[in-house]
């Protein structure tokens, strides 16, 4: 059996998320499919991560096994694109990887962005792409948030009911924000985060930049290390899995 490596971009407006469900069309759903069918073998892709419903990606990473030995990487990814063309999903890259490579155990660093675009226009390339606030948000204010987040945490506060990680301590090695006329980016990087964490801390930013919260609230939110205490999440078609590093 050999071990493959994939790079994966896509467009989660229309998705039920990453991971294969009963409710509706997945990611992985997609590709399986497709790579049974072209390598005529059982492909199970599994990927660094379970992104939600909407949630996009720019360099997901996943890994299968296959009988098939890939000969030509460059012809490869061109046909599976050709098969995936009907779906915002493309093959960037392939890498033949050894038997104990597993593209989620074997992750040491993952980085999530999210887009906000603050203006009063309403959205137009950016449509789902981005979160849509018109009120003028106090960068300097959000990007103090953003320090305290910094370092190991218990992160219960922005835990999603619903995660089922052992712990909710996490280290964010970085959180930075930067903003470029209308766009804002808020990058985090870490080993790996819990469910609906960085939505949920982009929107508890959110209202430290609305002036709805000030560092005290903010801090009292976090350190609370309870549900309840945080802001409403930011919605998911602002959100992009931008890199998997090893």
């Amino acid at each position: 059996m050999f071990t493959y490596q994939i790079i994966v971009e896509y467009i989660g407006t229309n998705f039920v998320g990453w991971q294969i469900q009963k409710n509706g069309l997945s990611v992985q759903e997609v590709l399986e499919k497709i790579l049974s069918k072209f390598l005529k073998d059982k492909i199970r892709v599994i990927g660094s991560g379970r992104t939600d419903a909407g949630v996009h990606a720019s360099e997901q990473s996943a890994h299968f096994k296959t009988k098939h030995k890939i000969i030509d990487k460059n012809t490869f990814i061109k046909s599976i694109n050709f098969f995936l063309r009907k779906y915002p999903i493309s093959i960037l890259n392939i890498k033949k990887r050894s038997d104990k490579f597993h593209s989620r155990h074997s992750a040491k660093e993952r980085i999530y962005k999210y887009f906000i675009i603050n203006r009063r226009s309403t959205l137009v390339l950016d449509k789902n792409k981005a979160w849509h606030i018109q009120k003028k948000l106090d960068v300097k204010a959000m990007r103090q948030g953003t320090n305290i987040l910094k370092g190991t945490h218990n992160f219960s506060t922005f835990r999603a009911s619903s995660c089922q990680a052992k712990s909710p301590i996490r280290t964010m090695k970085n959180a930075t924000i930067k903003k470029n006329k209308h766009r804002i980016t808020l990058t985090f990087v870490s080993k790996s985060f819990l469910q609906q964490q960085v939505r949920s801390m982009v929107g508890s930013l959110k209202y430290l930049g609305e002036g709805k919260w000030n560092l005290n609230d903010f801090k009292k939110s976090f350190f609370s290390k309870k549900r309840k205490m945080c802001a409403p999440p930011a919605p998911a078609h602002g959100l992009y899995l931008a890199k998997i590093k090893y």
